[in-house]
Formats: structure tokens, sequence, C-alpha cells
């Protein structure tokens, strides 16, 4: 595969590092036609993907479904609203650090997602 940097690629990167709100696809899309309307969704979503796979960008897989691309790369757990869909990043003190052995099983990767309702959603559902 391709892996050159393109001016593509770059318009979809700078889109998701802008959205630090751990936008979808759409989203993305949404913000890179602003720059380069003549830029097709097929391709970011490509570059998106390939800006995972290459760990330049870090992939949220969500209870809705819909895949979330992160600017931060690190291990890091996320909070994720279930009624606005809204989705943050959890604050490190409820983030234990996991073993990269259990029982001789390598641990690569690990996804935690806390769903719940969002302060903006609470506050709202006291208000009604």
């Amino acid at each position: 595969m391709n892996t050159r940097n393109t001016i593509q690629r770059k318009i979809v990167l700078d889109a998701v590092q802008k959205l630090h709100d751990h936008p979808n696809a759409e989203r993305v899309y949404s913000e890179v036609i602003k720059i380069s309307p003549r830029i097709s969704k097929a391709t970011v979503y490509r570059n998106l993907n390939l800006l995972a796979e290459q760990g330049v960008i870090r992939k949220v897989n969500t209870a809705e479904g819909a895949d979330r691309f992160d600017f931060r790369t690190d291990e890091h757990y996320h909070l994720h609203c279930r009624k606005c869909g809204k989705v943050l990043d959890a604050p490190d003190s409820i983030c234990p650090q996991a073993e990269s052995k259990v029982d001789g099983f390598t641990v690569e990767k690990i996804y935690v997602e806390f769903v719940g309702l969002c302060a903006d959603c609470q506050n709202k559902n006291n208000n009604n």
C-alpha cells in the first residue's frame, strides 16, 4: 500500500487534530470539505483508516458502533454519553495501568469505554 504523505492526508489529519471531541468520519468529512470542497468522502475515510493504522491518530470503537477518531495516540480510556453520543477522554485517575502480560498472554491493546450521561445531558434531565 502506498503510504506517501499527500495533501489530502494532511488535511484529514489537521481536521482530526482541530476537532478535539473524538469526531466520527462524517464529522471529519464535514470539516475537510470546508478546506478542500473537491475531496471525496471515500478519500477522507481511506485516509482516516490509514492514519489510524500508522498510529498517527487513534481509532476509537464505541458502543454506538460508529468509529471515532482521536488525536491522542497514547493508551487511555473514554467516557461515552449514551444520550448525546459525546466521547471524552477519561481522567487518568480512574484508568488503572494494565499489565502487559497476564498468565502468559501478551496484552497488545486495551479498549475500555465508560458509558453513561455527560454533565450537559444530566443538567438537561434535571431541568425538565
